[in-house]
């Protein structure tokens, strides 16, 4: 006999769930209600899946295709001649991931996501939790983490210390300089400001990652004869006037004020230094050299002409792809891939290899104002970049690995139908019955579009925006003039000799160390592998004919016994 007790128990659980399927049934009723007194429009969705998706055996096939070529995958254990690295600066997973719908569906890859190989670098500075694209740089390019907004100067450093001592443990030299210690060709290549953080990483020591030019050295307080800014040191430093190649933007940091560039601007510069004319001159004594700051120009380089080559092709940062579009500028300004092929086509004259530093650093710019179609777009020219720099090099001989320096605050969220834009609006809210984007981000200026400035407690009704604009911002949560990076953990993808090695979790100091060991060079250098095997194929044939010699001698005597 059941007991009372528990029968009122399954009939409390019977209940209660009943409640639960009602209450459902309601929130759902009342969602469909919200959409429809909503100011929302919703489009009607495509499908955006393929009927075989529907069937398990899609999907079973596909883990096989998966498992089968994991399975064929073959460590490559020899030297690399020649390494490039690029850095998607901002680029989250987030972003990431968002690009492929961008590009057309979720099951879309990026060029670089077809690496067989990926591993993961935690991003934080010494004293900050979240990093920004100095320390990072440092980290990447040098090996050793540093204070938040410094370059190439040890944490025992204060920021902003113009008057530390320069001795061998408080500034860091990193990859660029062990490369060229090796006898490679070096270059870098951005579309920010060649003056900016993650370029200037590859070979300037700064006590902020500031000081880009001369005003705003003596604006702190410091003596610019002790404290060169950034653009004197990309022209002086050894390790950049050693630089084959050199572009981006920044024009304006190189020239004096009484100067324009090829554009009409004026030069920041109060020095009276033509930085641009010191590198010509510098460098016509190395060998044959060229500026140019137009994509006509570059075009036209000959690489087997040209040992030195210097490109600035804006007065500060280069232009998002979707603007030199909507100002039919493609005739000015080249495209990132287009500069990483001229680099390489320089770079590969090197009989010794090369080392490359790219940065595609307008998806940072774009996140930091919160507008995410900018942002998406620069990671699919950066993809582009990527998939032509391996098409002109051998994954025989060219390590390529792809990361990012930190990541951004933005989110894709919500539940949008597959075949939603994901730059559209992705649902309604069932608390304010108003709708929401698929994209947003906890901070930033797009905090003005979310909320009304005269009550920050009521939402905007967002549907009338244009989202196919690509400088319409994006919600954000905290109100700031500009949005913040986020602190977790970047993606490194590995394609070539040693690409196994950069598999798992790791300080993202340790970049630069393991592709100096790829590429056998700096602290790593050891015996090249395949002149090891050579000599060992040689003592071995040495030792077969010692063996061989006394066999013989014992045949010859026994057959002179034998005979009658």
């Amino acid at each position: 006999m059941i007991h009372w007790k528990v029968a009122l128990l399954c009939t409390w659980v019977v209940a209660s769930s009943a409640r639960q399927i009602v209450q459902r049934s309601e929130e759902g009723q009342e969602r469909e209600h919200y959409h429809r007194s909503s100011n929302l429009r919703l489009k009607p969705v495509k499908q955006a899946f393929t009927e075989a998706e529907l069937e398990s055996k899609y999907w079973n096939d596909a883990a096989q295709e998966s498992l089968g070529a994991k399975l064929k995958m073959e460590e490559v254990s020899k030297v690399a001649k020649n390494i490039i690295f690029f850095i998607g600066d901002g680029m989250s997973s987030q972003t990431v991931a968002a690009t492929r719908m961008y590009l057309g569906n979720e099951n879309e890859q990026l060029s670089f996501e077809k690496f067989p190989y990926l591993g993961q670098a935690k991003t934080y500075c010494v004293n900050r939790q979240v990093a920004d694209s100095a320390c990072t740089g440092t980290a990447y390019l040098s090996g050793v983490k540093i204070n938040y907004g410094m370059l190439n100067i040890a944490a025992s450093v204060p920021r902003y210390d113009c008057d530390y001592e320069k001795t061998n443990e408080t500034e860091i030299f990193g990859i660029m300089k062990w490369a060229q210690d090796a006898g490679k060709a070096t270059g870098i290549v951005t579309n920010t400001r060649i003056t900016h953080a993650s370029p200037a990483a590859s070979y300037a020591q700064s006590a902020t990652r500031g000081w880009e030019y001369d005003v705003e050295v003596r604006g702190a307080g410091c003596d610019q004869e002790k404290t060169m800014d950034i653009a004197q040191q990309l022209v002086r430093n050894e390790v950049s006037k050693n630089f084959k190649v050199a572009m981006g933007g920044g024009r304006r940091y190189f020239l004096p004020r009484d100067v324009n560039d090829g554009e009409g601007a004026r030069g920041y510069r109060e020095d009276g230094k033509n930085l641009v004319e010191e590198w010509l001159e510098t460098h016509k004594a190395m060998g044959e050299s060229e500026f140019v700051w137009n994509r006509e120009q570059l075009l036209a380089v000959d690489p087997k002409k040209t040992d030195y080559l210097l490109g600035l092709f804006e007065a500060s940062h280069m232009k998002f792809n979707l603007v030199v579009e909507e100002q039919n500028a493609q005739d000015m300004e080249p495209t990132l891939a287009e500069m990483v092929e001229a680099a390489v086509k320089v770079l590969q004259e090197s009989e010794e290899g090369f080392v490359l530093f790219v940065e595609g650093g307008l998806i940072d710019l774009a996140h930091h104002d919160t507008t995410a179609r900018l942002a998406l777009d620069e990671t699919a020219e950066y993809s582009k970049a990527i998939e032509h720099a391996r098409k002109l090099t051998s994954e025989d001989d060219t390590l390529i690995v792809v990361s990012s320096d930190h990541s951004h605050t933005m989110t894709y969220n919500g539940y949008p139908t597959r075949g939603n834009d994901i730059l559209g609006i992705g649902d309604v809210s069932d608390w304010d019955r108003l709708p929401y984007t698929t994209l947003s981000y906890a901070n930033g200026p797009g905090y003005g579009v979310t909320y009304n400035v005269a009550n920050v407690a009521e939402r905007l009704d967002i549907s009338g925006y244009d989202f196919t604009r690509y400088n319409q911002r994006y919600l954000a949560t905290v109100p700031l003039g500009s949005e913040t990076h986020g602190g977790e953990d970047v993606n490194v993808y590995a394609s070539g000799p040693f690409a196994h090695l950069f598999v798992g979790n790791y300080e993202q100091s340790a970049l630069p160390h393991l592709m100096a060991y790829a590429g056998n060079f700096g602290e790593f250098y050891r015996e090249i592998e395949e002149d090891k095997d050579k000599e060992d194929d040689d003592d071995d044939a040495g030792s077969s004919l010692v063996v061989s010699v006394p066999v013989v001698l014992i045949a010859v005597i026994v057959g002179l016994l034998m005979r009658p």
